[in-house]
């Protein structure tokens, strides 16, 4: 039997992008699967598929949970992989949005089942989300490092190339099997601070999401997120402030980083016209542009 479950098949995807997010190891703060969440909630997406839990989870570490119903019955909520598709008329392309635990076994099949996935729906892109707990301070922007299996995209999505080497999660390893597949593919990880690693991060959903904007070309409403991250970063700071060695310890941090921070060169700066291309766009996909000025085209 098939893993893959279609509920239906959507139709006229326009170059679709496969994004994806998995709970587990890979998510520190619940960053990237918040940042998917956030996604498919303000493009409205659609679930469309699923894929079949028991060949892939060990529900022994992620286990199902149960429900009372208001018949005094009790229901089973199983871990799941689902699938949804998301319009986006005014951007250059749709997407879809793949979710659920990181994988216990079978990765090698799993990263297959989700390469049929995109071959059948004709992606032209696959995108993958991740967060992992580093000495960062919680009061700087989060830092968004990056791979992707061809230069045009490594520049496009403006990454700079992480230098870990060591053990690797589902996310690295269906990065390599698109790769092998000759679909391109780019990962993006954001680095959350591990002194709050237990509390979800919806600064680094934040910089996943605007990053995913820029690699994608698909502009949301992140004004939620940004209240969101505002309220983390005020909440933690006032935590912190109440014991004298944490404090010191973040101080430490904010001093180390910015001592890593470089003056920019100009020339990495974007350009007026950039800058203003990233604007009109956003204005088609709400459907809200400007009328052109005088001479213009």
């Amino acid at each position: 039997m098939q893993p893959l479950h279609w509920e239906r098949r959507p139709d006229g995807l326009r170059a679709p992008a496969l994004v994806c997010a998995f709970t587990g190891w890979n998510d520190a703060g619940e960053a990237s699967s918040s940042a998917l969440t956030f996604v498919g909630g303000s493009l409205n997406c659609r679930r469309f598929a699923t894929i079949d839990p028991d060949e892939f989870v060990d529900f022994q570490a992620t286990r199902p949970t149960v429900k009372l119903t208001e018949v005094l019955s009790r229901e089973v909520i199983w871990p799941e992989y689902e699938v949804f598709e998301a319009r986006v008329p005014g951007a250059p392309r749709d997407l879809i949005l793949l979710t659920g635990p990181e994988p216990a076994i079978r990765w090698r099949s799993f990263c297959a089942t989700i390469i049929d996935l995109a071959e059948a729906l004709g992606v032209q892109m696959v995108v993958l989300l991740g967060a992992l707990l580093a000495d960062v301070p919680h009061t700087r922007p989060v830092h968004i490092t990056g791979l992707a299996t061809d230069e045009h995209l490594m520049n496009r999505a403006g990454l700079e190339r992480p230098n870990y080497e060591g053990p690797t999660g589902i996310v690295g390893v269906l990065h390599s099997a698109c790769g092998d597949a000759g679909l391109p593919a780019a990962s993006l990880w954001a680095a959350v601070p591990h002194y709050v690693a237990v509390v979800p991060n919806p600064k680094g959903a934040l910089a996943l999401v605007r990053k995913l904007e820029t690699v994608v070309g698909v502009t949301v409403d992140a004004s939620e997120l940004e209240a969101a991250s505002g309220d983390y970063e005020r909440q933690v700071s006032r935590a912190v402030e109440l014991d004298p060695d944490v404090q010191s310890f973040v101080e430490r941090l904010e001093r180390n980083a910015d001592a890593e921070e470089e003056t920019p060169d100009p020339s990495d700066l974007p350009s007026g016209d950039l800058i203003a291309r990233d604007f009109q766009r956003f204005l088609r996909q709400r459907g809200d542009e400007p009328e052109q000025g005088p001479g213009g085209g």
